[in-house]
């Protein structure tokens, strides 16, 4: 059977490149004699797995050598609060809620001290990130979830201004454009999305957030300085085969450069925008100035089409357009990974189903 057009939320689609090279290495390693999965986490093969990996998040994102790059479980929703335990400590930290993720984030900072909601789009249905929010001036870190899967939107680029550390979920778009990340404390993302297949967590640490998290009596498995301290920052056995796939698909975006798989995925995007604001036919959820590159979500102006417009594109081979079932409508999340073949393809049936619905 041919490979469909996948544009689901995440797991998502990963590089072709990729899932070959996954997929020769997985009866046997190299020269090992073993398959990928079935190797020790502490053996000498696995080792220079995890060093070329680390080493190609630091060159990707532009992180000096004194930031610690971690690769855990659980997911970001572990770390909404791992983030809280480590760091917060009794303390204030602002939260811009942007959406359904931010929002559970803030649920769990509140375990451990006080959280300032700077800002909250749920009133506008989430469809624009801030520009300025309302600061605490004691804040220990303001956090910020970089692209909202849900909502689809995006900050621009870095917050302009904030209190105190800089803390981000990027589980959705890291590694998408340029970003100078060695100018944020924390960030967080799970791989399933931009960077892998699910199972592990990127975390990244400054100086100054290993420093205040060194001070935190957070459990042991969430206590990021259990991690750090470990041999090769591996305290406990990780998801070797997702690690292993990570570190391809870096690869993958190094060989590339970060500057043109930006400029493709704003390519996949506009292409997309330009026909919901063509046409009254259809709704663009975000606002312009707010949105993203790599989640966009619609409606269509006749909400009773929508169902039809689901079931027929499934039917022709486009498959997770269906939107967030917490907010319906539909949504094309199109990650690195996503071809431009692929956009234009949904972009040619949604022209066609605005010719016979319209």
């Amino acid at each position: 059977m041919a490979r469909i057009h996948n544009f689901s939320a995440g797991p998502a689609v990963l590089p072709e490149s990729v899932l070959q090279q996954l997929q020769s290495q997985l009866f046997e390693f190299g020269n090992t004699g073993i398959g990928l999965m079935e190797m020790s986490h502490r053996s000498a093969a696995f080792s220079e797995i995890v060093d070329t990996a680390q080493a190609r998040v630091r060159r990707v994102l532009g992180l000096p050598q004194d930031y610690s790059v971690l690769f855990l479980q659980g997911g970001a929703s572990s770390q909404f609060l791992a983030v809280a335990n480590n760091l917060l400590q009794g303390g204030v930290a602002d939260y811009l809620d942007t959406g359904t993720w931010s929002a559970k984030a803030i649920k769990e900072a509140k375990r451990f001290g006080t959280v300032n909601v700077a800002f909250s789009g749920k009133e506008s249905g989430y469809n624009a990130v801030p520009t300025d929010w309302d600061k605490s001036q004691d804040a220990v870190y303001t956090h910020y979830t970089s692209n909202n899967t849900v909502a689809g939107t995006q900050f621009p680029g870095l917050p302009a201004s904030h209190a105190g550390l800089l803390v981000c979920d990027a589980s959705s778009d890291i590694a998408s454009r340029p970003m100078d990340y060695s100018k944020i404390d924390v960030v967080y993302a799970g791989a399933q999305k931009n960077l892998g297949p699910s199972g592990v967590t990127l975390v990244t640490l400054s100086p100054a957030a290993q420093e205040r998290a060194a001070a935190s009596d957070a459990p042991t498995m969430l206590k990021w300085a259990t991690h750090i301290a470990a041999k090769k920052q591996l305290f406990n056995t990780p998801n070797t085969i997702g690690i292993y796939t990570l570190e391809r698909v870096f690869a993958w975006i190094e060989e590339q450069g970060l500057q043109a798989v930006a400029e493709r995925n704003t390519a996949k995007a506009n292409a997309l925008y330009d026909l919901f604001d063509g046409s009254e036919f259809w709704e663009a959820h975000a606002l312009p100035g707010s949105r993203s590159q790599m989640n966009v979500t619609w409606r269509l102006g006749q909400r009773d089409l929508e169902s039809t417009l689901i079931a027929q594109a499934e039917a022709a081979g486009f498959s997770g357009i269906k939107g967030h079932r917490s907010v319906g409508g539909l949504r094309a999340s199109i990650y690195n990974a996503c071809p431009m073949d692929s956009v234009t393809a949904l972009v040619d049936f949604l022209s066609e189903f605005e010719r016979s619905h319209g």
